[in-house]
């Protein structure tokens, strides 16, 4: 509706409206469903990437110690044992589909609730009169700077979140903040009672190999199936967490060794067809869009010839960072296939042009059809091979 509104006003009027609209809202979604985030711990998990994965890792803990969980996440939504995949290409939808969610959680008897928060949920106040007990910070790096105006606004409205601490709606107050990211001191700060900084010194001795990961956490062992550098912070974070709610460290390696899979990050996919049943090399689907990630993609797989299948958002959505994800791909990839991703609006075939400057040492391949490019880059492999697809991960 503010949408079909927005055509009709001045932009400055429409500017000075939309905080109004959004906050009222979420009061009105918050007094509809009864302030269900009072029944409940509710957790957040924000930053730039592994929310998803954290959010992942951090259920897996607290069912392991035996609490009944809810989950609202990029992934799926789970209220006790009912699940279903987020297929709204939203990471947090709106306020009364999250109120209704916790009202469902409350009902089910969940004790527990998991919520990933956006920067574009922070800047529409959907997170707006829920109550979180705690938040983990995961990171922070330039994403939405379009949609926000700049990565100072971006910043801000990450921040945002964490301020809500500082008004204690809840009994307690938890930050959790990555200590290694620039930005962790002003999360820190932000106005919880309790503060937990994590960093890589909390996982030593650790190693990490094409096997999984295994380190040490308060001088318990823990190895995991998962891969990359990354997804050891993402356990770091969940661990503290669930840590400062009295989770015992057995629980906490329980649950991680547990999470075998977690859909669409660094998933292992198995290629359908007679021809495959002996599948000799690697297929993985990734949801990696940005620079960052998909960097840490690529590193993960360092010891292997990789064919990369990748492409862009359309729809006016950082489109600084096209060139420079190409670049990441042609510093790391054997083999490029450009494709297409969500262009929303925008021409499919723009998008890709936009990414072309940022290839100089390899000639990439463009197949607009992503079921064709992914056929392509399966029919290319090797034994030991790594074909990479990313960009969607569990979106349909």
């Amino acid at each position: 509706m503010l949408y079909q509104i927005k055509k009709f006003i001045p932009k400055p009027l429409f500017d000075a409206l939309a905080p109004i609209y959004h906050y009222l809202l979420a009061l009105t979604g918050a007094i509809t469903y009864r302030f269900p985030s009072r029944h409940l711990t509710v957790i957040g998990v924000t930053g730039t990437k592994g929310k998803s994965s954290t959010t992942e890792m951090l259920n897996a803990i607290f069912e392991a110690a035996g609490y009944k969980t809810a989950i609202l996440g990029t992934i799926r939504f789970k209220v006790g044992d009912n699940s279903r995949p987020n297929k709204l290409k939203m990471t947090m939808p709106g306020r009364f589909f999250v109120h209704k969610f916790l009202r469902e959680a409350v009902i089910d008897g969940c004790e527990i609730a998991i919520l990933e928060i956006s920067s574009e949920a922070a800047k529409q106040s959907r997170h707006r009169f829920i109550g979180l007990d705690g938040l983990i910070f995961t990171n922070l790096s330039p994403e939405h700077i379009e949609s926000h105006g700049s990565f100072e606004k971006y910043r801000a409205a990450k921040l945002s979140i964490a301020k809500t601490l500082g008004r204690r709606l809840k009994e307690r107050s938890v930050i959790v903040a990555n200590a290694e990211d620039p930005a962790a001191d002003l999360f820190l700060n932000a106005g919880a009672e309790e503060k937990y900084p994590y960093s890589l010194d909390s996982a030593k001795p650790f190693t990490i190999t094409s096997e999984g990961i295994c380190f040490t956490y308060k001088n318990t062992e823990i190895r995991s199936p998962l891969r990359g550098l990354f997804n050891l912070y993402n356990m770091l974070g969940a661990a503290v967490m669930a840590e400062a709610f009295a989770v015992s460290v057995m629980s906490i390696k329980e649950g991680l060794e547990r999470l075998s899979l977690i859909k669409g990050r660094v998933e292992f996919v198995k290629v359908m067809g007679e021809e495959f049943k002996d599948q000799t090399f690697d297929v993985v689907v990734d949801y990696a869009h940005t620079s960052n990630s998909l960097t840490e993609l690529y590193k993960t797989f360092a010891d292997q010839r990789k064919i990369c299948v990748l492409g862009n958002t359309g729809g006016g959505r950082d489109k600084w960072k096209r060139p420079e994800m190409a670049g990441v791909a042609d510093s790391y990839c054997d083999e490029i296939i450009l494709t297409n991703e969500d262009p929303y609006d925008e021409d499919p075939n723009k998008i890709l042009e936009d990414m072309l400057p940022g290839i100089v040492n390899h000639q990439p391949k463009i197949i607009m059809d992503r079921r064709e490019a992914i056929r392509e880059a399966v029919s290319k492999a090797n034994p030991g091979d790594a074909v990479l697809i990313s960009g969607k991960g569990t979106d349909p």
